[in-house]
């Protein structure tokens, strides 16, 4: 052997000797790298995240995941969280907690509602008949989009759990009257008016998305529905979708619906307080995800000016960013009397259908009893702003 194979064969073996497992540790057989997390190994809904994104086709991903424009807005709705401290308190003397709470004369086993959201057959093959018995399993109310895979009669007849109705209004009141009366004779406990889509937003994800697939074989294709009426050219390539809706349209819609009507989509105390004036039973804080106005406010940087200016007069509810029971407690604290949580239940309900539904719930549940043991919140009407201290830049 020359010295030049020697020293070949001395640095190969000490390469190898680098990647050997130290003294008594075990390797990890190839096959639990290969595997999904059984559900019982989930502790937190991020997890669920990576699941869900493996188990569905990516425009299903990206429609699920995206903001509009750049993105700025769908990124802060979970930072803003960073901004609010918890106030823990020694000794508090919590031996329990209690999750229960009410909202609009409704009796709920704990203040988190599973958010409207479009399309759930993208994400599981029951689609929304699958979210409404996750969320029964779960004890929470499912507020069913506008925008579902499936009717609402056959939702309703999924489970038994309460349910909502997010409403988007049609061309005018009357056109929109049958969505409403579908929901009420469907059961629909209240109906979610959103009043923040007054044009298609602009989904630069989704724009990419399309040259993914050969014409025709878009999986998504087969959900979207055709555009009602005739097709009106407007300037600058916008696409209409409620540009007409003002406070006479809610005025008519309200006229016409028994069940409480909440306005999904306000942001600044000036459209709170037309709200209440105009016979709105609730709010809903939200700017849509970070989907139609990129730059808008987190909805919890604008939650507290909000429930200051609505007072008691109406309950306060707000969705965008939850991902942990501490966040929720976060939003109660600065005027909330619940929220709505969107995405963590689709990466539940695609990575493990209904169970992994219920589990998402589950898993903010106890971070919520926990978050609240630590403020001393023995119950929900105990949270209060001294549980907080807000930085918002």
């Amino acid at each position: 052997m020359t010295r030049r194979q020697s020293l070949r064969r001395m640095a190969a073996l000490g390469v190898g000797q680098a990647f050997l497992p130290a003294a008594g540790a075990q390797l990890i057989p190839r096959s639990q790298h290969d595997r999904f997390p059984a559900l019982a190994e989930m502790t937190d809904v991020f997890q669920f995240e990576p699941v869900f994104r493996a188990k569905v086709v990516q425009t299903a991903y990206d429609f699920c995941s995206l903001g509009v424009d750049a993105e700025f807005t769908l990124r802060r709705n979970p930072a803003a969280y960073d901004w609010v401290t918890l106030v823990p308190r020694a000794a508090p003397g919590v031996r329990s907690v209690d999750l229960t709470t009410e909202v609009l004369g409704q009796k709920l086993d704990f203040p988190i509602l599973v958010a409207p959201t479009a399309g759930h057959q993208q994400f599981h093959p029951d689609g929304e008949l699958e979210t409404h018995r996750g969320a029964t399993a779960g004890k929470a109310v499912m507020v069913v989009s506008s925008g579902s895979s499936f009717p609402l009669d056959k939702v309703a007849a999924a489970a038994e759990g309460p349910l909502w109705f997010q409403l988007y209004a049609r061309e005018t009141p009357e056109e929109t009257r049958e969505r409403v009366e579908n929901a009420q004779a469907a059961g629909c406990r209240a109906i979610c008016f959103t009043v923040d889509v007054q044009y298609h937003s602009h989904r630069e994800r989704l724009l990419h998305d399309r040259h993914l697939y050969p014409p025709g074989r878009d999986p998504r294709a087969a959900a979207r529905r055709p555009a009602r009426g005739p097709q009106v050219q407007i300037p600058y390539g916008l696409r209409p979708q409620n540009p007409n809706l003002d406070w006479k349209f809610f005025a008519a819609v309200r006229a016409y619906t028994k069940a409480p009507i909440l306005l999904k989509g306000i942001l600044t105390v000036e459209d709170a307080r037309l709200a209440v004036e105009n016979g709105a039973a609730g709010i809903v804080v939200s700017n849509h995800g970070g989907r139609y106005l990129d730059y808008a406010p987190a909805t919890i940087e604008v939650l507290p000016e909000i429930a200051d200016a609505v007072g008691s007069r109406i309950p306060v509810l707000l969705d965008g960013g939850i991902r942990r029971g501490g966040d929720v407690l976060k939003a109660l604290a600065l005027g909330a009397r619940a929220v709505l949580v969107g995405r963590p239940p689709l990466w539940g309900l695609g990575a493990y259908g209904a169970p992994g539904l219920r589990r998402v719930l589950e898993i903010l549940q106890a971070e919520l009893a926990t978050a609240m043991n630590y403020t001393g919140c023995a119950n929900i009407a105990a949270i209060d702003r001294t549980r907080v201290a807000t930085d918002f830049p």
